[in-house]
């Protein structure tokens, strides 16, 4: 299975979403707030429109996305300059890593992240060591449940790339550009989604098929997505379903 949905899907099964919701208003005001100072127009700005429709579509609330956007186009500003980086590294399994970061201290953030790798078995890379793996894509993933044939039609009359198993629901690819408005007209079909977004998606995959390698790949990704500089992680890792579900269950 794909690293990146098939871990959004375990994700939102623990309920961890939901446990770190306000974590999660953080990081997305963050990325609002680095687009709004582009312009506060989503209409006029689309990086902002894109960080507009990630933050509408995890159910942020309207009110703190209008915050958000005050605070990057100069109005209630505290003289906060955050930075974008891409670090690389590697989990146990050969598994590579990138951590999207946004930051306004690159010295903490970056002693946080080899702190990670350092203390739970992975090690940094090189710049471009990782990256050259993966493009963005954009990613919706369903609920449970739904049939083939209806995720299919679906995902076609949407203008959606292609779906692929997983496990009881589906992932359905589409361009990074446009994935929130094929998020919203797969919905208008009827079809509950669980998550959208435009991560960064490696074509070739990494078989992982020992439980402490699985376990190890999970401990990392999680201690990385708990910063609050961190925001996303992409992997490479392909792990059946009843592996992933007994390291999941073990975290």
């Amino acid at each position: 299975m794909s690293g990146h949905s098939k871990w959004a899907t375990i994700k939102h099964k623990k309920g961890a979403a939901d446990a770190k919701r306000g974590k999660i208003f953080n990081k997305l005001a963050r990325q609002v707030e680095v687009a709004a100072k582009g312009g506060s127009d989503p209409d006029m700005n689309a990086p902002l429109r894109t960080a507009v429709q990630k933050a509408k579509s995890a159910s942020m609330p309207n009110d703190a996305i209008e915050r958000a956007i005050k605070r990057g186009s100069g109005e209630g500003s505290d003289g906060v300059v955050f930075e974008t980086i891409m670090y690389e590294g590697y989990a146990p399994g050969g598994v590579a890593l990138l951590i999207d970061v946004l930051t306004d201290n690159r010295n903490r953030i970056s002693a946080d992240v080899r702190q990670v790798f350092s203390k739970l078995g992975g090690s940094m890379a090189e710049p471009g060591a990782v990256g050259w793996q993966f493009g963005r894509r954009g990613v919706i993933i369903t609920e449970d449940g739904v049939t083939e044939d209806d995720v299919m039609m679906a995902a076609l009359e949407a203008g959606a790339d292609d779906i692929v198993a997983e496990g009881d629901a589906w992932r359905i690819m589409t361009d990074a550009s446009d994935v929130y408005n094929v998020k919203e007209q797969i919905e208008g079909a009827g079809i509950a989604t669980i998550s959208a977004d435009s991560p960064m998606v490696a074509e070739n995959l990494v078989p992982v098929t020992e439980l402490k390698d699985a376990k190890a790949i999970l401990r990392i990704m999680e201690a990385l997505e708990d910063n609050d500089d961190v925001q996303d992680v992409f992997s490479n890792f392909d792990i059946s379903d009843d592996l992933m579900e007994a390291a999941a269950g073990d975290e």
